[in-house]
């Protein structure tokens, strides 16, 4: 058996410690590397310091090698791209050798140095200056090997070998892309005499009875050798490292005040930096509580990945993810599924959030054969397993922004785990533990699961849930006795996910419910051109892989270039700090309340600004400070003087609340939250009595020709159209999984229309048809009843299902075609964004304007995307302000894209959409929800779209 497929985690590499940077000597060692790949693990070794590497390729390190033309990316969600056979890996194991020649300065630092790799996947086998140093396992761990002695003055030689397989990457199947390469920092770290190796920072902390967010701080550090502790600000100089200090007055760090203290370690050879948060992570009565009070988890699991760089995510890019996460209100992250960059923990520190830190472990694909042979529960395996947990949590236990330690993923449940648990709260008793995979929850402190229904949260809640298999009655107990975590939910893969406000609900319904993170918060689309130039994105499949997953790897809240997705826009609303509502109804008045969900914060220093509106066009504006509200308050704001609404349009009062000074992540004027409330409806006018239509070769009503035989719509005035005709079909998202293969089979995608009747009567026209597919018996009898009324046209759909619909449809409503130039439009109604029947908390009632193509959402697999809703009316204009005027009675949903609905569903990539000569515009009495069932629950029944006898109006105009 290879040394590949040994069991052991490592060989030769030094024990795990915390990170951390001192004022000892270090020299980066990224930078441009030799580089040779090999299709199997027997090229001859890289390790002599004479070997001729002149023809070898410049890879530059940290990369990810395919990500620069060397071999291809693979993606599976769940299975091993390889037979499984633990520990046993294919002989088709690309290999890369990695050469790296290098100077030593002269005032280099004689003695002990360390030579750290941050990450190597998935199995490393390292030479300096020709002699072996060891390998190692656990791609996203640090690794250090000691090499003072051998280094020199002059030139040094670094070689490294990595494997794609190895028995390690039996452990390592998280749903990602499999990149191997050196992917993070490699440095020679000098370790100089009496300097420090490890240090673990013990900084509780408890509240005062009056405020929480000050109290009594204790802190203490342990350290390996003698050292001393300063703390400036709390009046600490030179205390002896490893005694407690019992500070007194302290402020809390928390995720909405990450309140950190700089501190120092000093020996008399080396000073490390260190920032010190107090905090206590305590379970009371089954609630989670960090510094004494309930924490709500409104987080996001976060993979690292970059579009271009594949698992190398540069510090610029990392600091604006977590600054756009803080913008939107996200307070937590997960690190799914493997301890990220330390960088990402220093951030998390510096700017506030919960951060649940997972294991490097993931043996999903073992699922496949029903979990046979999986090294959860194989004793052979348990070195591996508690070698991974280890070393993160030496690596990063003196973070104060993570509060649970995790176990891994989708791992099965065995004997490992038990063992992994019990180090874990031997090591730092001061985190709870958490796994998803242990449902019985015999390891773990809390009960954690993904993608449950809302009714299964709910009986959660109420602790009611069904009583697992394997638990006793004490096991039964405990576990219902424990927090409640969504460590996934809201799967966000393409358009949705919808129903993300009823968990909210259910979150502040249940205090053992604690909120949860969405999957996920990146799409993970390598960024990619056509032979023309133009860019999108490439998942699963499109490198030819044997096995994946297609583009369940394009499942985040943000576009793989980091753009925010219509997701998170909804998600950042629905978890807003500020939630707004309204009183009152007298006129030129309102009562504001403002509730603030902070859980620790007092919200201080904010403005809250409003406006008046009619139909979108301002009539006043003005401000008002708003009064501190403690965390979990509410406060109510008179508005009193405001317009009285004028005209016969729709008035609005619209507030929000802003930030009044500049934070970490936002300057003054960052929107905490909005709302609005309606002052005065809108008055239609009465329709003028209908005209008479006049036959010929066409039908003439007002302004409208129809065609005689088939009764649709050709022109409106001097405008050519075809349509409306009632439609049905939507291009699939990737939430309609649940519904697909009805909708298929239902031939919902292909439904033929058939002419009934076309009649005129004294009033107008009357059309009867009936929508059906072939080869089945069900169908719609649609009714159309068309009047004029001066140069507006006027029509009544009435539509009623036949036969059995055991299924809800997609959209129902109405489709048309217009001239390609009308690409203006302007609407008044919910916007600016799409939004959709269980995802329109972030629409609000104005007055927006878009071009046609500014409308469409660019999901990395191309689906039904860009409906404004709650629309009252809306133009398309060409540039010389002609053009079509649509009106809901009262409002309409409205899309409108240049390809058809059925050209967007054949798209594989956003390249393959290419405009036609045409608008397509959809004006719907309603969508289908969106809900999650991509990987999660289906729709809300309130949300479904039942077909039932319907009626609905429609009202067009030309301009």
């Amino acid at each position: 058996m290879s040394y590949v497929e040994d069991l052991a985690p490592r060989v030769g590499s030094l024990p795990p410690r915390a990170a951390f940077a001192s004022t000892a000597w270090s020299l980066s060692l990224n930078g441009d590397w030799k580089f040779r790949l090999s299709p199997t693990i027997d090229a001859p070794e890289p390790g002599a310091v004479d070997l001729d590497d002149s023809d070898w390729a410049t890879l530059p390190v940290p990369s990810s090698w395919p990500m620069h033309g060397h071999g291809k990316p693979s993606y599976t969600n769940v299975k091993y791209p390889f037979p499984v056979d633990p520990p046993r890996v294919p002989d088709e194991n690309p290999t890369g050798d990695h050469r790296l020649t290098f100077d030593l300065p002269g005032d280099r630092p004689v003695g002990r140095t360390v030579l750290r790799f941050d990450g190597v996947d998935s199995h490393a086998r390292v030479w300096l200056n020709g002699t072996e140093l060891g390998w190692s396992t656990g791609s996203r761990l640090p690794v250090e090997y000691e090499v003072g002695h051998l280094l020199r003055a002059g030139a040094n030689v670094l070689a490294v070998r990595v494997h794609q397989w190895s028995a390690a990457s039996y452990l390592e199947d998280q749903d990602m892309w499999w990149l191997p390469g050196i992917f993070r920092d490699v440095t020679l770290l000098h370790r100089p005499d009496g300097g420090l190796t490890d240090f673990f920072v013990h900084a509780d902390f408890e509240p005062s009875e009056s405020d929480h967010t000050v109290g009594t701080g204790l802190l203490r550090i342990d350290t390996d050798v003698p050292a001393r502790l300063s703390v400036p600000e709390l009046g600490i100089t030179d205390h002896p490292a490893g005694e407690p200090v019992d500070i007194g007055c302290v402020t809390g760090w928390t995720a909405e005040q990450p309140r950190l203290y700089a501190a120092t370690l000093a020996t008399d050879t080396e000073q490390v930096a260190i920032r010190i948060g107090f905090r206590t992570v305590s379970i009371v009565d089954g609630v989670l509580l960090v510094n004494g009070r309930r924490i709500l988890l409104r987080g996001v699991n976060r993979h690292e990945f970059h579009p271009d760089l594949g698992r190398v995510v540069p510090e610029e890019t990392l600091r604006a993810e977590l600054l756009l996460m803080k913008r939107c209100h996200v307070n937590a992250i997960r690190t799914s599924h493997y301890p990220p960059d330390s960088r990402m923990l220093a951030l998390a520190d510096e700017l506030g959030f919960w951060v649940v830190d997972e294991c490097d472990l993931e043996t999903h694909g073992f699922g496949v054969d029903g979990w046979r042979r999986n090294p959860s529960d194989d004793p052979q395996w348990t070195d591996a397993y508690l070698d991974r947990m280890r070393r993160m949590v030496e690596r990063d236990k003196n973070h104060p922004s993570i509060i649970l330690w995790s176990l891994g993923n989708e791992s099965g449940i065995g004997v490992n785990h038990g063992a992994m648990a019990q180090w874990t709260r031997h090591r730092d008793p001061s985190r709870p533990i958490h796994y998803e995979g242990d449902h019985a929850c015999r390891h773990v402190d809390v009960y954690s699961r993904m993608y449950a229904s809302h009714a299964e949260v709910d009986a959660i809640g109420r602790h009611a849930e069904p009583r697992h298999p394997d638990a006793d009655d004490a096991l039964d107990a405990r576990r219902r006795g424990m927090p409640f975590v969504l460590c996934e939910y809201g799967h966000a893969m393409g358009n949705g996910p919808g129903g993300l406000l009823e968990y909210r609900e259910l979150f502040e319904r249940h205090p053992r419910c604690q909120g949860g993170f969405i999957w996920e918060w990146l799409d993970h689309g390598i960024r990619s051109h056509t032979a023309d130039g133009r860019e999108y994105f490439r998942y699963g499949g499109d490198f030819g892989e044997e096995l994946h997953d297609g583009n369940f790897i394009v499942d985040g809240l943000v576009f793989p270039d980091r753009t925010p997705s219509p997701g998170l826009v909804e998600f950042a609303k629905i978890i807003e700090p500020v939630r707004i509502g309204f009183a009152g109804t007298a006129p030129g008045s309102r009562t504001v309340r403002l509730h603030s969900t902070y859980d620790h914060a007092t919200l201080a220093g904010a403005v809250l600004r409003w406006r008046v509106a009619v139909d979108g066009e301002q009539l006043g504006a003005g401000e008002t400070p708003v009064p501190p509200i403690p965390a979990g308050g509410s406060v109510e704001l008179a508005l009193t003087d405001l317009p009285a609404p004028t005209g016969a349009g729709e008035c609005w009062l619209t507030v929000s609340v802003e930030s009044g000074t500049d934070t970490a992540w936002a300057a003054a004027g960052h929107v905490l939250g909005d709302g609005q409330t309606q002052l005065a409806p809108a008055h239609r006018p009465v329709l003028v009595a209908p005209v008479a239509p006049r036959a010929g070769e066409v039908i003439e009503l007002g302004a409208g020709r129809f065609d005689p035989t088939d009764g649709v719509l050709r022109g409106l005035g001097d405008l050519s159209l075809s349509g409306p005709r009632l439609d049905v079909w939507r291009a699939p998202i990737d939430n309609d999984k649940p519904y697909r293969a009805d909708w298929s089979a239902a031939g919902l995608h292909r439904m033929h229309h058939r002419t009934a009747e076309v009649r005129a009567t004294a009033a107008g026209l009357l059309v009867r048809t009936r929508v059906a597919a072939a080869s089945r018996d069900r169908g719609l009898a649609v009714q159309y009843r068309w009047t004029a009324h001066d140069d507006l046209l006027r029509v009544v759909v009435s539509v009623v299902p036949e036969g059995e619909w055991p299924f809800p449809l997609p959209r129902l409503g109405l489709r048309l075609a217009l001239p390609a130039a009308l690409a203006r439009v302007t609407w008044f109604g919910g916007g600016p964004g799409e939004a959709y029947a269980d995802s329109r908390q972030a629409a609000r009632i104005d007055r927006f304007s878009a071009t046609v193509d500014e409308l469409q959402t660019p999901y990395v697999f191309p689906q039904e995307n860009g409906n404004r809703t709650a629309v009252r009316w809306a133009t398309l204009l060409d540039d010389a302000g002609h053009g079509l005027r649509v009106e809901g009675a009262p409002t309409v949903e409205l899309t409108a894209r240049r390809w058809t609905s059925e050209r967007l569903a054949a798209a594989r990539h956003t390249v393959d959409l290419v405009a036609d000569d045409a608008i397509h515009l959809n004006l719907d009495h309603a969508q289908h929800g969106l809900g999650s069932g991509s990987c999660g629950p289906a729709v809300l029944p309130r949300y479904e779209l039942r077909a039932e006898p319907v009626t609905f109006e429609v009202r067009l105009r030309a301009i």
